[in-house]
């Protein structure tokens, strides 16, 4: 197959984007694929551009220039700065043309625009197919103030928690502290804050305002961290989360040594069975098709409490559905083709 991997984009999560999509990368090209590595903002200057098929075919390391994931967030006005054409679309230089010529687009993107429907509403309309869920379930899943309404009314059990608007940072602590501070669209915890004082709560208000309008405050649930993949409508092992330091943020999710993780969980064959269900309810609630993950809080008594869904997972080295594949015996190129596979399923 010719395939389109796309990375890269313009939200906080764009180093994240570069290094799952590398990881895809050389993996569908170990299955066989002809496959290319774009970044969908800069897009392609080569000289061939208008040649998509030589692109693919060309004998060419795509992934060669990606770098690891640093600790802090990229510097999106200087990316934006350094685009050779300096134009306001999203989709840089000839990437619509080379993903219309491709059998399908793997899209390797994170937060922002790559993860809230807008892409991949652009491509229904283009009709260029692309992995993962819809637009609409996109869309859900990015908000977390829908992802919540939409948990109250099919009955998924997840944290107490209040929407809280641009100018209110004054008003009293909703809930008590320690409370979870977090943006309503964005993913890979940037934006999210577990404040222990009055003090630390109002900075942690001002510093999700700055890239929001709209912020989520939750009740915050003392216990385990869990995570469940749901591929083709099916639950995966589950996989515990344990930080040696602090909570499960951008740091620790993406630099390696900083967080334990055990899958499948040791938790009881009915507890497991109870969170894979929860899962695939939130799977079914959001309208999801193809693959996401959903991550869970569990109380000292057993309790289990849904946070949210990821419709674009990571596909990183530390990532946690390439480790819950693994779990069941599948190794990460074969999961690559299987969700190429189960996406597939949108345009029989």
């Amino acid at each position: 197959m010719k395939i389109v991997v796309l990375a890269g984009g313009t939200s906080t999560e764009r180093d994240v984007s570069f290094v799952t999509g590398s990881m895809v990368y050389k993996a569908l090209k170990k299955k066989g694929h002809q496959v290319i590595l774009l970044d969908v903002f800069y897009g392609y200057n080569g000289i061939d551009a208008n040649e998509t098929d030589l692109l693919f075919e060309a004998d060419r390391d795509w992934a060669a220039d990606i770098k690891e994931i640093t600790d802090t967030d990229p510097d999106l006005e200087k990316i934006k700065e350094q685009r050779p054409d300096q134009s306001n679309s999203y989709f840089g230089p000839h990437v619509i043309e080379i993903c219309q010529r491709a059998d399908i687009v793997f899209l390797a993107l994170h937060g922002g625009d790559g993860e809230n429907g807008k892409v991949q509403a652009a491509f229904d309309l283009l009709g260029i197919k692309y992995t993962g869920t819809g637009y609409l379930s996109s869309a859900l899943a990015m908000d977390k103030f829908y992802t919540k309404a939409l948990f109250e009314v099919n009955g998924i059990p997840n944290p107490k928690w209040t929407l809280v608007k641009k100018g209110s940072e004054n008003e009293e602590i909703p809930f008590e502290l320690p409370c979870v501070v977090k943006i309503c669209s964005g993913g890979s915890s940037v934006g999210v804050y577990i404040p222990k004082t009055e003090e630390e709560y109002r900075k942690s208000l001002h510093k999700a305002f700055e890239y929001n309008d709209d912020v989520l405050i939750e009740e915050y649930i003392p216990g385990r961290e869990f995570s469940v993949g749901v591929i083709d409508g099916r639950a995966y092992p589950i996989i515990e989360i344990v930080p040696k330091v602090g909570f499960y943020d951008y740091k620790n999710k993406y630099q390696a040594g900083s967080t334990d993780e055990f899958c499948p969980a040791n938790i009881s064959p009915e507890k497991t069975a109870e969170m894979q269900q929860c899962a695939v309810d939130v799977y079914n609630a959001l309208g999801m098709e193809s693959y996401a993950r959903m991550d869970f809080r569990m109380d000292e008594n057993g309790g289990i409490y849904c946070l949210e869904a990821n419709t674009l997972p990571g596909m990183t080295p530390t990532s946690l559905v390439p480790q819950e594949a693994a779990a069941e015996g599948m190794n990460f190129e074969d999961l690559c083709e299987l969700l190429i596979d189960v996406s597939m399923k949108k345009y029989a």
